[in-house]
């Protein structure tokens, strides 16, 4: 039988995972911003769809995966 602070702690666990897994998201968009982003891609090496990692990027990190790496040109520049 399961206790029910262990269903907290498990899914505790599994938003962890997901931050983890959109932290490595975004450090991918932020070591490339200056190729092309795609997310489909990006969605596919994070086990979920394109319109799923865009709802978890924008709520974790309060921009889209675009609007996140068009910051990154603006503010960092684009080589040339």
């Amino acid at each position: 039988m399961c206790r029910p602070a262990w269903a907290g702690a498990r899914t505790e666990a599994v938003r962890l995972r997901a931050l983890k897994d959109l932290r490595r998201i975004r450090d991918r968009i932020d070591r490339a911003y200056t190729r092309p982003l795609d997310v489909p891609a990006l969605a596919r090496e994070a086990g979920l769809t394109a319109g799923a990692l865009h709802l978890a990027f924008t709520e974790a990190y309060g921009t889209t995966p675009y609007g996140f790496v068009t910051a990154l040109r603006a503010t960092r520049g684009t080589p040339a």
